[in-house]
């Protein structure tokens, strides 16, 4: 939704600042200046590579866990187990990671409050290796339990680890490249579902005598995390603003982007904390009571809940299927859910180079209205697979466009837009309801979606499609431009919003809804 001057009714898009091949040497130099480009691969480890592993790496050994869950049974019970009880534990062993995502999410505000930013990700990876040496002696001891409870662990740090991950970035980067900065956590993301790809192949990992040490590939690169981390600052923004330590800020700042004063930085960071006056962090309930914060709240509920209906959750998990539907053979589906992956990466990658420049708002709409026109094209290929004998390839063509209009549109920007339009009390609490939309979505449509499947077939993927095209209006006619500006100016911008007929005085920009 696009905010105009009350006068104005004329649609006109957004100045769009020319890309230059210099702007983009200017942005690797500032990354290389410091310590910064280490640090973002540091932290990108042991945040959302975690969530995007996992949530691709535990199809592959589904047949052997089933067999190990079935012979632990038969040896303890001296029977083997019924059909559906395997189903049920097999099923319990998925979803509980779910369940750990969303407590890990819900509980990062009382984290972050508690032991700050950098010291929070270091017991993150804590207990991330107490789920590895779980899983590791599962087999062993023929234990499924153990499984169980290795995945909740894994879970719990997936879901707190990715919201650190992106309150962490957020803190540490400059506004003139926080999105760049910040659009990491989608490519480490992306980089972490393709890694689980390619150890579930049955050349490496894929096997059902390494099955449990496959389950435990995240985790052993958060080890790598948990080792150096340590050598690095705490967040620049957190220790000034909510620990009044202007020296500390500025020396990690200096650490993270080079040598400098940052006298302007630094003077924002204070003029947002005079505003916030001292106040503590907001709970979840004092934001969603916060009459103040109603635009962002509302942005982001319709912003995230469009990308988790989007339909790009069940692309991931359902590729496989869909592209059976498509009568693609099924000795080429890996193949080209590998394809999808890294076209994910280099998708993101070229979003990085381009936010900054284009702007936020743009990328968001264009990329929800692209990938609603892809949702529908994609469903009617489906209807159509036996009319021709390459309307299956043009379904697979449609999937890998619908992947790259994510990952360069609403997965790129959203963490960005997530971390900017709240100030630093309000972050927090914001997240955790980021959290509990994300996790609790995520479970609700891996249920779902199996049953419109079923009984719509391909029609159901019209529904994503609807969602997509609304997010895209939405955006479009409301959402403000946040390039540039800090989450101050971002927050002031939102105040200032009203719809068509309220009474209010004339600074107040009206919003075309």
């Amino acid at each position: 939704m696009r905010n105009q001057p009350r006068a104005g009714w004329v649609i006109a898009l957004p100045h769009i600042k020319r890309f230059k091949w210099t702007d983009m040497d200017n942005l690797l130099s500032q990354l290389v200046r410091g310590k910064a480009l280490l640090f973002i691969v540091v932290l990108g480890l042991g945040g959302c590579f975690q969530a995007g592993c996992h949530s691709t790496l535990i199809s592959s050994p589904s047949p052997f866990i089933k067999s190990f869950i079935n012979s632990s049974w038969a040896q303890r019970y001296g029977e083997t187990p019924g059909e559906n009880t395997v189903t049920f534990i097999w099923s319990a062993v998925v979803s509980v990671f779910a369940l750990g995502g969303l407590l890990g999410s819900i509980s990062v505000r009382w984290v972050t409050n508690l032991l700050g930013r950098k010291r929070a990700m270091i017991w993150n990876n804590a207990i991330t290796v107490v789920g590895l040496g779980i899983m590791i002696i599962s087999k062993p001891a023929k234990s499924f339990e153990m499984v169980l409870i290795s995945r909740f662990f894994f879970g719990f740090t997936s879901g707190l680890g990715g919201n650190l991950h992106v309150i962490y970035l957020g803190e540490i980067s400059p506004k003139k490249i926080r999105g760049m900065v910040t659009l990491t956590v989608a490519t480490f993301k992306a980089v972490g579902k393709l890694t689980g790809q390619l150890a579930g192949l049955s050349e490496i990992l894929g096997r059902e005598d390494w099955w449990n040490i496959l389950l435990c590939v995240p985790a052993f690169f958060s080890i790598i995390q948990m080792v150096t981390l340590p050598f690095f600052p705490e967040a620049p923004r957190y220790l000034l603003i909510e620990k009044s330590n202007t020296e500390q800020c500025k020396t990690a700042l200096q650490y993270l982007w080079g040598p400098g004063d940052y006298k302007l930085e630094i003077e924002e960071m204070l003029l947002e904390q005079a505003s916030l006056g001292g106040e503590r962090s907001k709970t979840l309930m004092e934001l969603l009571r916060d009459q103040s914060i109603r635009w962002q709240l509302l942005s982001m509920f319709v912003i995230n809940g469009a990308v988790q209906f989007s339909g790009i959750s069940v692309v991931g998990v359902f590729s496989f299927s869909i592209f059976q539907e498509a009568g693609i053979p099924v000795e080429k589906i890996r193949y080209v859910t590998l394809g999808m992956g890294v076209s994910e990466i280099l998708t993101n990658i070229t979003c990085g180079l381009l936010i900054d420049h284009v702007g936020r708002r743009v990328l968001l709409w264009a990329g929800f209205g692209s990938m609603a026109v892809i949702m529908a094209l994609i469903a009617v290929s489906l209807e159509l697979k036996d009319y021709s004998f390459w309307t299956p390839y043009s379904t697979v063509a449609l999937v890998f466009l619908f992947v790259i209009c994510f990952a360069g549109g609403p997965s790129g920007v959203v963490p960005s837009f997530n971390h900017e339009i709240f100030v630093q009390s309000y972050r927090s609490a914001a997240f955790v309801f980021i959290g509990i939309m994300t996790w609790a979505s995520f479970t609700v449509l891996g249920f779902i979606f199996p049953f419109l499947l079923a009984a719509l077939k391909s029609f159901s993927f019209m529904l994503f499609s609807c969602v997509c095209f609304a997010a895209s209006l939405y955006i479009f006619f409301t959402l403000p431009e946040t390039k540039g500006k800090t989450p101050l100016e971002i927050s002031e911008e939102f105040r200032n919003m009203r719809t068509c007929g309220s009474s209010t005085d004339d600074k107040c920009m009206e919003t075309r809804l």
